[in-house]
């Protein structure tokens, strides 16, 4: 079996309906739709929700929060992940990415202050917490903000 030779199995498939093409045919004249109202008529039905005229749901539940459409978003990784670099590196967005520790870049890199950090590294990011510039520094490293 290749796959220029698959069919489908016998009876898994129909000829679609001919609509519309004479009486004798079965399906002609109103092309099974019946006689006069609204899904009879071309383009005619409902888009999806509708309740008959009634308020659909989507607009009777209560609607709460926003979105602010200025959110920025940082990738983010710990200070305890950063112990896998040797002393004196110079860590970069581009190495984290590099080292899979970061999947996007998104809208920068933040580091964050979680674990403990052995290694004296020189670590560029967009962002810092506190304690992530605390445990940096005690380990003998620098920060830089780019």
């Amino acid at each position: 079996m290749e796959l220029h030779n698959l069919k489908p199995t016998k009876g898994a498939t129909h000829s679609k309906k001919r609509l519309g093409r004479g009486v004798g045919s079965g399906t002609g004249k109103t092309a099974g739709k019946g006689t006069k109202g609204q899904n009879s008529r071309s383009g005619g039905g409902t888009r999806p929700g509708f309740e008959g005229g009634q308020t659909p749901w989507f607009k009777r539940i209560p609607k709460r929060g926003f979105t602010n459409r200025f959110r920025k978003e940082f990738a983010t990784v710990n200070v305890s992940e950063l112990n896998r670099y040797e002393d004196g590196t110079v860590v970069t967005p581009e190495l984290l990415l590099q080292d899979k520790l970061i999947r996007k870049y998104l809208d920068g890199v933040k580091i964050l202050g979680d674990g403990s950090l052995a290694k004296k590294l020189t670590v560029q990011a967009n962002k810092f917490t506190g304690s992530a510039v605390e445990k940096i520094e005690a380990a003998g490293g620098t920060t830089e903000v780019i």
